[in-house]
């Protein structure tokens, strides 16, 4: 029935239509028009309900077209193969199976929601339809297995430079691979690698950017430690633009990397990092660790001072702000 009510409301644009005009039009319940209401706000599309007037729809969903997107896309390779998918437990599950049948680097799984996504640490990772970034990345190179973290933290750094790029907010890195605006959580990083003697055979970057969830899309336990771009910068942003800037961002940063490498990625992610230079604690599976952050090393390990003056590379866990 979504489209039937769809077809409603753009029959009479900008106006509030009553639940009972919509029942008699199509024949249903107002019940039945109600729950298909729901299921579209949980589409993306937005509406407003007034007391005996009905509801308005405000804004359509926005949809990521994969012809679109690559229509202005100035990449050689990055992006210009796209696997486009309505809802999927996980993009990262599609990317393992289409990279074990042969995709091509560069290629990507954008979905416009996920039954499952996570995060680091078998974190789940909250993926509403149509309101985010929910994407997999398939690399393929050359590189060292222990090489992986210098892959993540320059994904990091292009999705950092996409960001600000695309819309005027101050977001940092926070190490390793979280990007947080106003000290809350925006997107996250995850990658997974297959590796041959000691070379990496692939790697599918897992990233997710919330884009234009509002306060009420988030559930309560999140809303004091996340947020969107589109709160952050007070309108909705365009996906498709932002992933297009991303794209662009990440092949010119990946081809720095495969010719000079890290060196200055490692340059460019302290820049934007908010851990550099601030007191922090390190928790992981090894124990609690405290100390001053220094920086990163050439294998991307987070140096930290200890009280004692001692310097020790921290190469995983869950970064927090000390007082």
């Amino acid at each position: 029935m979504s489209e039937p009510i769809l077809d409603v409301f753009r029959e009479r644009p900008d106006e509030f239509v009553s639940g009972e005009y919509i029942s008699e039009k199509l024949q249903c319940s107002r019940t039945a028009v109600w729950k298909q209401i729901r299921k579209l706000k949980a589409q993306g599309y937005e509406f407003e309900a007034v007391p005996r007037l009905g509801y308005r729809l405000k804004q359509a969903a926005d949809r990521i077209q994969a012809e679109m997107l690559q229509r202005d896309l100035t990449t050689r390779t990055i992006g210009r193969t796209i696997r486009m998918l309505d809802t999927v437990d996980s993009t990262q599950r599609v990317a393992r199976e289409w990279v074990a049948a042969g995709a091509e680097e560069g290629s990507v799984v954008l979905a416009e929601g996920q039954t499952a996504g996570r995060g680091r640490m078998e974190r789940k990772w909250h993926s509403p339809q149509g309101k985010g970034i929910w994407m997999s990345l398939i690399l393929k190179p050359t590189v060292p297995i222990h090489f992986l973290p210098q892959l993540t933290l320059l994904t990091a750094v292009a999705l950092c430079r996409a960001v600000k790029q695309t819309i005027p907010v101050e977001c940092g890195i926070k190490w390793p691979n979280d990007l947080l605006i106003g000290g809350r959580k925006t997107a996250g990083i995850l990658l997974e690698s297959s590796a041959e003697d000691e070379r990496l055979r692939y790697v599918i970057a897992g990233i997710g950017v919330s884009v234009n969830l509002t306060e009420e899309d988030y559930p309560p336990e999140l809303r004091e430690i996340a947020t969107s771009l589109r709160i952050a910068a007070g309108h909705a942003v365009d996906r498709t633009e932002l992933l297009q800037t991303f794209f662009k961002q990440f092949e010119d940063l990946y081809d720095l990397y495969l010719q000079q490498g890290f060196g200055p990625i490692r340059t460019l992610w302290e820049a934007s990092s908010i851990t550099i230079g601030r007191k922090v604690s390190v928790r992981s599976a090894s124990g609690d660790i405290t100390g001053l952050a220094l920086g990163i090393d050439e294998h991307g390990a987070l140096l930290l001072q200890l009280d004692d003056g001692n310097i020790k590379p921290v190469y995983s866990g869950d970064v927090e702000a000390r007082a």
